[in-house]
């Protein structure tokens, strides 16, 4: 399948980088972007070879959110094609937060809306210093409500009430501050910092790293009672008899460096 509005590149240490390529609108998205999105998503998701997924963007503007046109269309939508129309961008949200590998947000400019719920998403995010975010929905009107869980996850009740009410538009030193981004850099040192931050994921267990973020998911919002304490034992006892687990005791016995390490690294 052909992209219009994404690029898409895997290199040899299986790092998979998503761009989106709509620098000319500020790389806003609409009903088709959603779709070739949530096409990569869904493919990437079943290479083995992906052990790391970049979300990036062409352009001064990491994404300005719903484009204008396609907000013009939905003005007429009914209340049915309303609902369908937002399970789409709500179903790119989920498979974005529930991508199976490690997913880095490289953040340049402004993330406004939806583009503050695709960083959110992502486990990682590495802004530049001139990035701004901004829940600006409710100035015309409307509110963030599909990328609200994402949200309020990544940066707490108290203060998505105060950014989805008020729209305040926030910098990148803000939005660390709040969790919502993990590292701010100049803006030569962007691409630099989120290469040598995926790299440094490479020498984890891929196996592990995919546990790891799924025993967060499914943990965050669960009483620690009995039944949650007796699975996470049975996850521990399978992940250490697991090839990577056995691989990855071994080497640390042995005081030499793991498979994956060694495939990273060409030895």
């Amino acid at each position: 399948m052909s992209y219009t509005a994404c690029k898409v590149a895997i290199d040899d240490n299986g790092i998979a980088t998503l761009t989106m390529s709509r620098p000319e609108i500020h790389n806003a998205f609409d009903d088709k972007v959603i779709a070739e999105l949530r096409h990569i998503l869904g493919d990437l998701a079943t290479q083995a070879s992906v052990r790391v997924l970049v979300l990036a963007a062409e352009g001064k503007s990491f994404s300005a959110g719903a484009d204008a046109s396609w907000m013009r269309r939905m003005a007429g939508y009914s209340h049915a094609e309303n609902r369908r129309d937002a399970q789409e961008l709500a179903g790119l949200m989920q498979q974005l937060d529930r991508f199976p590998s490690p997913t880095v947000a490289r953040v340049q400019g402004a993330a406004f809306g939806g583009g503050v719920g695709l960083v959110a998403c992502c486990d990682f995010a590495i802004a530049n210093r001139r990035a701004s975010f901004c829940l600006s929905e409710v100035k015309i009107g409307l509110i963030p409500a599909t990328i609200s869980p994402y949200v309020i996850a990544a940066i707490g009740s108290r203060a998505a009430r105060r950014y989805a009410i008020s729209a305040e538009r926030f910098g990148a030193e803000q939005a660390k501050q709040l969790g919502l981004v993990s590292q701010c850099v100049d803006d030569d040192q962007l691409d630099d910092t989120v290469a040598a931050f995926c790299s440094g994921l490479l020498n984890n267990s891929p196996a592990a790293m995919r546990a790891a973020k799924t025993l967060i998911q499914d943990y965050q919002a669960r009483d620690i009672d009995n039944a949650l304490i007796q699975d996470s034992c049975t996850r521990i006892a399978d992940i250490r008899v697991s090839p990577e687990g056995q691989e990855g005791l071994s080497a640390f016995l042995e005081k030499r460096q793991a498979s994956w390490i060694r495939k990273h690294n060409n030895v």
